[in-house]
C-alpha cells in the first residue's frame, strides 16, 4: 500500500511469511538549504523495518533531487529490506507524483542542466 500527499510519501508493506519482510515508511521532504547555501530538498525517511524504529534524514542539491530513489533504496537496505522486497515498482505512480511535487517545489523545467556524474 503507498499513499501519497505534497512532501510526504507513506509505503506499507506486510510480510505474507516468516520468509518475508514488513515495514511501515514514510518520506517526508521539503525545501531547504543545506550549509553551503544549496538550495534543494531536505529529506526524512522514516518508520519502521521489521518492527525495528529508524530514522534518517538526507539532503539533495537542486541538481540531485531527482535522483532521491536511489537514497531510499540505499537506506532502505541498510536498515533491512532486501532489494527484491522493495516495493518500487508497485509505487511507480507514487514515486512519479514525488519527482512532479518536487520538480514543482524546486521550479525545475525540463532542459535543466543536470550533473550526471552525481547519478547512480
Amino acid at each position: 500500500m503507498a499513499m501519497f500527499e505534497p512532501g510526504h510519501l507513506h509505503i506499507e508493506r506486510h510480510a505474507l511469511n516468516a520468509e518475508d519482510v514488513s515495514y511501515n515508511v514514510c518520506l517526508d521532504y521539503e525545501v531547504s538549504n543545506n550549509a553551503q547555501g544549496e538550495r534543494g530538498i531536505q529529506f526524512t525517511l522514516h518508520g519502521s523495518i521489521q518492527d525495528k524504529e529508524f530514522s534518517e534524514p538526507f539532503f539533495l542539491p537542486r541538481a540531485e533531487a531527482y535522483n532521491f530513489a536511489s537514497n531510499v533504496t540505499n537506506i532502505a537496505e541498510k536498515y533491512g529490506i532486501p532489494k527484491d522486497k522493495i516495493a518500487i515498482a508497485s509505487s511507480h505512480k507514487h514515486y512519479d507524483m514525488v519527482f512532479e511535487d518536487i520538480r514543482e517545489k524546486l521550479d525545475m523545467k525540463s532542459g535543466d542542466p543536470v550533473d550526471l556524474e552525481k547519478f547512480e
